[in-house]
This record gives structure tokens, sequence and C-alpha cells, in this order.
């Protein structure tokens, strides 16, 4: 009787851990810096002669170019929602004439470690898969 108790308390206690360990991610507030993509199946590395970065925070985000000498640009402002597996990204306002202001596009999204990776189709067709490492807290 004494060994069920035990073991009943232990199966409780392990499944307390795992619901507490799978929290989902509600924000993806930080900075984050663009290391690399695959574009319809073509992989591509980060620009050679400056970086993209993303300031999220709880709702929105806001990206810049940063290159040495200068200060830095914001290229893209945007809000987000994460729902489960899936960030819906839509761009609000961008520095360069876009066909994809105001529009929703729906990522898969994955954290791991400090990398978070975005993997959907955009309005145009092409199928793309980011990865951003984040810097900054």
């Amino acid at each position: 009787m004494r060994l069920k108790a035990i073991y009943k308390y232990t199966a409780l206690g392990i499944l307390s851990i795992a619901a507490t360990a799978f929290r989902p991610v509600r924000s993806l507030t930080g900075t984050w810096q663009f290391v690399g993509g695959i574009y319809n199946g073509k992989q591509e590395g980060p620009p050679a002669r400056y970086v993209l970065q993303r300031k999220y925070g709880p709702l929105n985000y806001e990206a810049f170019v940063l290159e040495k000498g200068y200060k830095p640009t914001r290229y893209e402002t945007g809000n987000y929602i994460l729902k489960a597996d899936t960030c819906t990204d839509t761009e609000t306002w961008c520095g360069q004439p876009s066909k994809i202001t105001n529009i929703p596009i729906h990522y898969l999204y994955t954290l791991r470690n400090d990398t978070l990776t975005l993997k959907g189709t955009l309005p145009t067709g092409m199928r793309v898969e980011e990865y951003w490492k984040k810097v900054v807290k």
C-alpha cells in the first residue's frame, strides 16, 4: 500500500513538472538578429555588410538595419500574435514600397535555445524559413 502511494505521488510530481515546463510562449520580447534563411529552397546567410535586427515588444516590433559608421535605420514596424505554434505577423509600416503592408502572414514558429525560426509562405507564394538569434533579452 505504501509503495502504491509513493508511485502515485511520484507520477503526480512528474506530471506537474512536465505541465509547467511546456508553458506556451506569450511574447518574443527582446532583440533578435537575422542569421540566415531558406527562400524557395535556396539557403542564404546573413548580409555581409550590415546586420538586420528586430526589437520585439509584447505585441509589436521594429526592424532595423545596423551598418558600421551609421546610425541604426528603422526599415519596418509591425504587430504580431502568438497562438500555439503559429505567429501571425502584420507589417504596419515599411520604409520602402511593400506588397505586404497590413496583410497578416502566418508562420509556424519554433524557439530552440536562443534561436527563433519562422517558417511560412508569403502572399507572393515564396516559401520562407528564417532564423533569428536572440541578442538582448
